[in-house]
């Protein structure tokens, strides 16, 4: 993608009423500096594990094959020939919507049995207009025409792509308002959503979606109901700075960093923050707030241009334990940690500037293991947010 365009990626998910494993199986990938996004929405047949099994692996050949730069009818066709066939209703155990942007813009599409995929555009809905392609099968004595839908566009700044499961366009079936279920009611939702909300990011989009259809079903899913949506925009920006510059004749040059950081600023980090109100001539207010305290982490501070200032190696020590155990979509806590992570969920490009300046402190064997080495922990939360929430991260060291 060129400098000033950026491709969202967000997905949520629900389980089918009283299952523990979801039929549908989502699977987003990113590939360094914005080269390209692949999405795939697999739907396996039924509920429950086998239809999990189903949608997993057709999921993951779809995923793999595209990361491979294989032909995309080549990858249809090849998980159709895996793809176990019910002989009584004469459809496939797992359907699947494959979608892989480029660094352009161009998208191209592959289909087969999910609800169509929608296209907003300019506030208003459309379906694309895909190229139909038949297979047709002999598989034991019986013969299986299967169709696949290719489509081809170019995205601009603004479009969104949406793409569910059925778990969503037959939610409400036999309701009075919706006896055929929601799938043309939803496509008004959302125009009306992203009328209200111009910016909504992908992943809250694709969140609403699914908690609408499950009040459509009484709060009780009657199917996996899983959304994708893919939002082509300008790029967020945040900086996160933490740890003082190795020599300190560098200070003024972090200074003019946060200074002149063109989108949102975090300092993390005591030493840090005196450095940054000192070179700026701000002053620091600590927030003394009872209930943040209670949290356990050191509590957060203020300097004015700066939209958050915490304590150091902990709270960053925090915010590596939350993303290592995947605990990103719970709802979040009112603390520093939580709060980095709230920016951090918002940006698209995270800057990250590492001061290398020993702190004695974190040297002492007495304490405890998460007091790990600056270094270390922003390598780690680098990596964890690149590979578990599709951000570009930039690290630099100083």
């Amino acid at each position: 993608m060129s400098d000033n365009i950026f491709v969202e990626a967000g997905s949520f998910q629900l389980n089918k009423h009283g299952n523990i494993a979801c039929g549908d199986t989502v699977l987003l990938h990113k590939f360094p500096n914005q080269e390209r996004c692949i999405a795939v929405l697999s739907d396996g047949l039924g509920s429950g594990i086998k239809a999990n099994v189903l949608s997993t692996m057709t999921a993951s050949m779809a995923m793999n094959f595209s990361i491979k730069r294989e032909p995309i009818m080549r990858t249809a066709r090849t998980i159709m020939d895996t793809l176990p066939v019910d002989s009584k209703r004469n459809i496939s155990y797992s359907t699947f919507t494959i979608i892989d942007i480029d660094e352009d813009g161009d998208t191209e599409i592959m289909e087969f049995d999910n609800p169509p995929l929608l296209l907003l555009r300019n506030g208003k809905i459309s379906h694309l207009s895909p190229q139909t392609f038949t297979i047709n099968e002999r598989i034991s004595q019986h013969n299986y025409e299967r169709v696949l839908k290719l489509s081809n566009l170019s995205l601009k700044k603004g479009d969104r792509l949406i793409v569910y499961s059925d778990g969503v366009s037959q939610s409400g079936i036999g309701n009075p308002n919706m006896p055929f279920g929601w799938e043309e009611g939803v496509e008004d939702f959302i125009e009306q959503i992203v009328k209200n909300n111009k910016d909504i990011s992908a992943r809250e989009l694709a969140h609403r979606i699914v908690k609408k259809s499950e009040m459509n079903d009484g709060l009780k899913s009657k199917d996996d109901t899983s959304c994708i949506c893919i939002y082509v925009r300008e790029p967020r920006k945040l900086l996160i700075c933490s740890g003082p510059p190795f020599d300190e004749e560098k200070d003024k040059y972090l200074a003019e960093v946060i200074s002149s950081y063109d989108g949102k600023k975090i300092v993390c980090g005591g030493t840090t923050s005196q450095i940054i109100a000192r070179e700026l001539q701000k002053e620091i207010e600590v927030d003394m707030d009872l209930d943040k305290i209670a949290s356990g982490l050191p509590p957060q501070s203020h300097i004015d241009g700066v939209n958050l200032v915490t304590e150091g190696i902990i709270t960053l020590g925090a915010l590596s334990k939350i993303l290592e155990e995947n605990r990103f979509n719970e709802t979040p806590q009112d603390d520093a940690a939580w709060n980095i992570l709230k920016y951090v969920m918002d940006a698209d490009i995270i800057d990250i500037l590492v001061g290398t300046k020993i702190n004695v402190a974190h040297q002492d064997p007495s304490l405890p293991v998460e007091l790990e080495i600056r270094r270390n922990v922003m390598k780690r939360i680098k990596r964890m947010i690149e590979e578990k929430l599709l951000k570009t991260v930039n690290l630099e060291f100083i």
